[in-house]
């Protein structure tokens, strides 16, 4: 009862902070926030917005396998965010645009807008229905524990999924990303708290106290951060921090959705404040998942509980089969919930954004603004019962690694427009975008069975220099 209640509580506060903070609800208010955002809430705010229920799942079960190698990458996350701040950010607020890709139709034509608007919806809408899906299969899975019936065995997955979208189109409807800079607040908040809490749990569990805890975690085995030794590793420090960095600047720079709240802020130095701010505080928020999982293998071993044979398995078999006890349960279940609504709110409203103004062009139609928000939210809800009828991993796993091969070609695109003067051919720039991926794929494939080497995170920056090259080519047919 007390999981449910916790769930309830929660949805409640988010209809309260969505009804007191929507404003003028008009298109203004939706898209930019009036640019009147406080850069302390929305660097806050993103931390939340960063972090799927996906996360929460995984990087805590990344110790088994990995140790704490992670925080390789969240070191290189820092690079990334300031060169998000002071080589992006300067251009999208000088250029004050409300879509990110209206940068590209200023730099090189309206097709090359259109390009880079229609990747980032395909890898938006599929990425944010797997991490979606997710956080609702865990509510779905903890309600029906609760009141087991045929109907729930049936039909309880579609309920819950119609459910937790329609509550997320609810309070993000008319305020939109003014809305969003507040509840992100919230559920960041929740995220941490539920995080720390769990934490706490565990180390009484443990019987120690939090300084014995953190003496043996430092001490246990699989705290080891730095792989300096392995070239063919993909733990290895270089290829963590410079890949962590690109990501960065690929999945927030050039991402709509990640970029939007930034854009709410009141000036260009206000919005890299938050940019900065909240790029240090990655590191010892996923340190904090991490040591939760070291935690937890101590816990296992103490109990001689078997290891999962996945590391997304380790927190949910603690939460799920109450060794933590019921409240542990309610935060786990807090922690995903809370993640997952700060991630796909904020996608929601992206992808109403950069259809709206990118692919029709109209910003001040409010009327295709309120049935596009309804048309995606039914889009995320068809896609999530797909990925529960074919109930495949290998399916979700292929949906990650089309959206990883996407964001290349928005990479090369801002590359070359940033950092070279030259002209490209707009009528080819769709095929230069399809047609990186698929070389990608290839080179990958051969890669794998000529040399043994898997392509890892670099496969992004393969993907940007393909794009980057063919745009490059085609700079002298728009000459002639």
């Amino acid at each position: 009862m007390l999981v449910l209640s916790v769930i309830i509580i929660y949805f409640v506060v988010l209809l309260i902070v969505g009804s007191m903070t929507k404003g003028k609800a008009d298109n203004q208010s939706f898209y930019r926030g009036e640019r009147r955002s406080s850069w302390q809430l929305v660097a806050f705010g993103m931390i939340g917005a960063s972090v799927s229920g996906v996360t929460f799942v995984s990087v805590p079960g990344m110790v088994m396998h990995a140790d704490m190698t992670y925080l390789q990458m969240c070191m290189g996350f820092i690079l990334g965010y300031f060169l998000v701040a002071f080589i992006l950010l300067p251009v999208y607020y000088r250029l004050n645009l409300t879509t990110i890709y209206s940068y590209l139709d200023t730099r090189f034509g309206r097709r090359s807008r259109l390009t880079g608007a229609w990747f980032f919806l395909l890898s938006k809408i599929a990425s944010t229905a797997v991490k979606f899906y997710i956080a609702c299969f865990i509510v779905y899975s903890v309600v029906s524990s609760f009141a087991p019936s045929a109907f729930m065995s049936r039909f309880g997955f579609v309920v819950v999924a119609v459910a937790m979208v329609v509550l997320v189109w609810l309070y993000s409807r008319q305020g939109g990303i003014r809305t969003l800079v507040w509840t992100d607040t919230v559920q960041t908040t929740c995220m941490l708290a539920a995080l720390v809490l769990i934490i706490v749990s565990v180390v009484g569990e443990l019987g120690m106290s939090f300084g014995e805890a953190m003496t043996a975690v430092a001490g246990d085995s699989h705290s080891r951060v730095f792989v300096f030794d392995d070239w063919m590793s993909r733990q290895n420090f270089w290829k963590q921090f410079v890949s962590g960095a690109f990501v960065v600047v690929v999945m927030t720079g050039l991402d709509q959705d990640m970029m939007q709240k930034n854009l709410t802020c009141k000036s260009l130095r206000e919005a890299q404040k938050d940019m900065c701010t909240y790029g240090f505080a990655f590191l010892p928020a996923n340190a904090l998942f991490l040591v939760l999982g070291v935690l937890l293998l101590m816990l296992a071993q103490k109990q001689g509980i078997a290891m999962p044979a996945k590391g997304d398995e380790l927190l949910p078999m603690f939460a799920a089969t109450g060794r933590l006890g019921q409240l542990p349960m309610a935060l786990f279940l807090l922690g995903i919930i809370a993640a997952s609504f700060s991630s796909a709110d904020s996608a929601l409203t992206a992808l109403t954004t950069s259809y709206c103004v990118d692919v029709k062009g109209k910003t001040d139609d409010e009327r295709l603004r309120r049935r596009t928000h309804i048309v995606m939210a039914v889009v995320l809800v068809v896609a999530m019962i797909i990925f529960h009828a074919v109930n495949s991993t290998s399916v979700i796993d292929a949906i990650y690694i089309m959206v990883s091969y996407t964001y290349g070609p928005l990479l090369g695109l801002f590359a070359y427009g940033l950092f070279t003067r030259r002209a490209v051919c707009d009528r080819c720039v769709p095929c230069i975008a399809i047609a990186s991926p698929l070389l990608c794929y290839a080179v990958d494939s051969v890669s794998a069975s000529a040399f043994g080497y898997k392509f890892g995170y670099e496969l992004l920056l393969l993907n940007g220099t393909l794009t980057f090259v063919g745009l490059l080519l085609t700079s002298r047919i728009s000459r002639n």
